[in-house]
C-alpha cells in the first residue's frame, strides 16, 4: 500500500512518479524478488512491471487504470458528458480546457509555447477556484510538438509547479488525444522539466513508463 503527501501536508490519492519510486525500492531493498507487483492507492490498485539491470530497477511501466472523463466523478463543475477543449473564463482571460481523472483531478490546456506560460498565475487561478473545481484541481499546460512528441509543465495542487508529474503527463497525452493531436495505442513522449516519460493511451488504461532512479539516502528522526 502507497500513501503520498504534497508538501503543504495533504494527501493525494495517486502519484505516477512516486509509485514508480515505491516498486524500485521494494525490488532493491528485497523487499520484494517480484518485478510485477500490484500497489494498492486510494485510487485503487495499480499494477507495476519493472524493468532490472545488475539487479536494481531502472524502469518501470505503471498501468494507471481507465482515464475519468465524466464531470461529477473528476470533479469539475461544468455541464456535458466530458469536458473535452472546452472555454472557461479565468482572471488571465478564456482558455479551452480539457479536464480528466486519472485518479487525481487535472485540467490540461494546449499552449503554443510552454516555456513562456504564465504556470504559476494561471495554474493557481484555475486550481483554487473551488466553485469551478470543489476539490481544486492539477493545471497542466502542453505544447504540442508532433504527433508522438510533448512538452508538459504542470501545477500540482498542493504544491505549485513541479519538475515532473506522472498523473499530469497521462492527463496530458488523454487531452491531447480528445483534441485530435495524438493518437490512441500509441507510445507518446512527453518532455517534462525533470525528465521524460513515455505514456499509451488505450480504450482500457492507460501506460505511464519512465525511469526510477536513487538521488539520496538519510536518516529522519521522529
Amino acid at each position: 500500500t502507497m500513501r503520498m503527501f504534497n508538501s503543504d501536508g495533504s494527501e493525494g490519492k495517486m502519484c505516477g512518479n512516486g509509485i514508480r519510486c515505491v516498486g524500485k525500492y521494494l525490488y532493491d531493498n528485497r523487499k520484494t524478488d517480484k518485478l510485477d507487483i500490484t500497489v494498492d492507492t486510494l485510487s485503487g490498485a495499480r499494477k507495476l512491471k519493472m524493468y532490472a539491470q545488475g539487479g536494481k530497477v531502472n524502469s518501470v511501466c505503471v498501468d494507471m487504470g481507465a482515464v475519468i472523463l465524466d464531470p461529477a466523478k473528476v470533479p469539475v463543475n461544468i455541464e456535458g458528458d466530458a469536458v473535452i477543449g472546452k472555454r472557461i473564463d479565468t482572471a488571465y482571460g478564456m482558455y479551452s480546457v480539457t479536464c480528466t481523472s486519472m485518479g487525481n483531478p487535472h485540467c490540461s490546456i494546449i499552449v503554443d509555447d510552454v516555456l513562456n506560460c504564465e504556470v504559476d498565475g494561471i495554474g493557481k487561478a484555475i486550481g483554487e477556484d473551488k466553485d469551478m473545481f470543489p476539490q481544486g484541481v492539477n493545471v497542466g499546460f502542453v505544447q504540442v510538438i508532433d504527433r508522438t512528441h510533448l512538452k508538459v509543465r504542470v501545477y500540482e495542487r498542493g504544491t505549485g509547479e513541479t519538475m515532473a508529474c506522472g498523473t499530469g503527463a497521462c492527463a496530458a497525452v488523454v487531452a491531447a488525444t480528445l483534441n485530435g493531436h495524438c493518437d490512441k495505442n500509441t507510445d507518446v513522449y512527453v518532455r517534462l522539466p525533470g525528465g521524460e516519460l513515455t505514456i499509451r493511451y488505450t480504450d482500457d488504461t492507460v501506460y505511464l513508463t519512465g525511469e526510477a532512479c536513487e538521488a539520496f539516502r538519510g536518516t529522519v528522526v521522529l
